[in-house]
């Protein structure tokens, strides 16, 4: 859906629920990043998330502290700020990013409130 808006060189990766779920459980080099504003965060997260807002304008230094070799799983609401992030994380010299596809909506996992 969103693909159109970046380079089509960006290797994002959109994966379906089970497919982040599966990526980021066990893996010790998994972070992940949620990137919807601290209000939708505390009403519902993935356990082990990290909340950085992708609307700040600190975002991209927040997330130059990262080791750019981890693998990021990134969510929102629906897909489409994570999606954004990636974009930006790719442009940044990180290489391995997930988008999760349908967002925190389509989560049927655990959520911490």
């Amino acid at each position: 859906m969103f693909k159109n808006l970046f380079s089509k060189s960006e290797p994002i990766k959109n994966l379906s629920p089970k497919e982040f779920e599966a990526g980021f459980k066990g893996n010790k080099n998994a972070v992940i990043l949620d990137v919807r504003t601290v209000g939708e965060y505390s009403q519902g997260y993935i356990p082990n998330s990290i909340n950085i807002d992708i609307m700040s304008p600190k975002f991209m230094t927040e997330v130059e502290k990262f080791d750019k070799s981890k693998e990021f799983y990134i969510y929102c609401r629906s897909g489409s700020r994570s999606y954004q992030a990636c974009a930006q994380m790719l442009r940044a010299g990180f290489t391995t990013v997930y988008n999760l596809d349908g967002g925190i909506m389509d989560w049927r996992g655990e959520v911490k409130r």
